[in-house]
């Protein structure tokens, strides 16, 4: 197997505009990032909408193109009530003129024949653009965990489909490791490293970890290697979001320990 990729996550500092944490990303050892330039329009959300703002493409391009870093997939395209999925196409045409191939989508619609209909559309538009879709199962979203997400990935009957583990919802959705048993290889591109403790009883609990409070790989009780080595070809996508420490040791800093802190884990320090 060549050896894998490691990608940091917009999360890990999502007010950081796209060419800045390219650069980042490059100083702390990383060969790629995952960026979110499709906006989620969450509240205190900074947009860095590259298919408007012009000047912000350029410059990401050129940080793209000094650095060598690896566009791996940009977010998040949702799926919710009232969506036409056109709406994405100038960002899908931005991301893949990047060379951007993965597109992650949220679920965020609890009508599920609505959601396997938006997604068809959603990776028939995608494939335009030679991209994939993959799905996330987020334990505070409209789709929890792996089975459900499987299930409705295949009765689109589409292709270019696929599945984005993030171990963080794999542990705390209670997903277990032969979920992945009877699921196609090529789903797999690319998963979610961090850690945590522990299993909140609340949504609220669910979302402040996952957005504000994850920790390094090996810090807590999550199976990371056993998860990522039953699809060990996967680009490792660090997503270390954490605000107290970020406020202390800054992010570049935080981005470069999430990197060691996974390398170890994964024993390819």
């Amino acid at each position: 197997m060549t050896k894998p990729l490691y990608s940091l996550v917009h999360l890990t500092d999502i007010s950081c505009p796209p060419p800045e944490f390219i650069r980042v990303a490059a100083r702390a050892g990383y060969d790629a990032v995952s960026l979110r330039t499709i906006p989620m329009n969450l509240e205190g959300e900074i947009p860095f909408d590259i298919a408007k703002d012009k000047e912000l493409f350029k410059e990401t391009k050129r940080a793209l193109e000094e650095t060598g870093i690896i566009f791996n997939d940009t977010e998040n395209a949702v799926i919710r009530d009232g969506l036409d999925v056109k709406e994405y196409e100038p960002a899908l045409e931005a991301a893949a003129e990047l060379g951007v191939k993965f597109l992650l989508s949220g679920i965020w619609s609890t009508e599920y024949a609505y959601v396997v209909e938006k997604y068809g559309e959603l990776c028939d538009l995608a494939k335009n653009y030679d991209m994939r879709v993959s799905v996330e199962p987020v334990t505070w979203s409209c789709m929890r965990d792996v089975r459900t997400a499987a299930k409705m990935i295949k009765e689109t009957g589409r292709e270019n489909v696929g599945l984005v583990i993030d171990c963080l919802h794999f542990f705390r959705s209670r997903d277990t490791l032969d979920e992945f048993d009877d699921l196609p290889r090529e789903w797999f591109n690319y998963a979610h490293l961090c850690d945590q403790i522990g299993i909140p009883e609340t949504d609220e609990e669910l979302l402040f970890d996952g957005r504000c409070e994850r920790l390094y790989p090996g810090e807590g009780e999550i199976p990371i290697k056993s998860i990522i080595d039953r699809i060990p070809w996967v680009t490792r996508c660090v997503e270390v979001p954490h605000h107290k420490r970020m406020g202390e040791i800054g992010f570049e800093e935080l981005a470069r320990r999430g990197l060691i802190a996974a390398k170890k884990v994964m024993g390819e320090e």
